[in-house]
């Protein structure tokens, strides 16, 4: 499989592979250390707890449940998000992390099965036409644009959460 997946079996295998891994990674750590500082932020020379590396993917994931729901009505989409520009998302991160935290670790986790198990719902819902036939956000496919906003962030996530996993447990 290419490392940028090009139809609906092999986004589906790329968003399957990363997660399941991360998830191991993210139950090794305990929840004492899921709000310790320490995991590299999305804004360059930030530090971010391991919470918030959830809180983004969740983010990130839910944003394009949104933007999917919102296009299927044929509702304007306001990319990436109300209120951010697309050089803003070191803004965008930071909303995500506020939004979820007073949320625990394990609800958090949760979430974030459940936000994936939806991404993965709407490409199996999804023909690869509708994923990769067609321009859906710009020059951008809706495949591509899931990717860019799931497995994409969920392995660079899970690089800095194994790096974090190896200093601190």
């Amino acid at each position: 499989m290419s490392s940028v997946p090009k139809n609906k079996n092999e986004l589906e295998q790329a968003i399957n592979s990363i997660f399941h891994k991360l998830l191991m990674d993210y139950r090794q750590i305990p929840e004492e250390l899921s709000r310790e500082i320490g995991v590299e932020g999305n804004v360059k020379g930030t530090l971010i707890s391991v919470c918030d590396t959830v809180a983004y993917l969740i983010g990130w994931g839910q944003l394009v449940l949104k933007w999917h729901s919102l296009k299927t009505q044929g509702k304007h989409v306001d990319f990436p998000e109300s209120g951010y520009k697309w050089n803003e998302l070191g803004l965008l991160a930071e909303s995500f992390h506020r939004k979820y935290q007073d949320w625990s670790y394990e609800a958090l986790l949760t979430e974030l099965e459940s936000t994936t198990e939806q991404v993965l719902l709407l490409i199996s819902n999804s023909s690869d036409d509708e994923l990769y036939g067609v321009a859906w956000y710009e020059k951008w496919t809706l495949g591509r644009m899931i990717q860019f906003n799931t497995s994409s962030p969920m392995k660079n996530m899970r690089t800095k959460v194994r790096r974090f996993s190896r200093e601190f447990t």
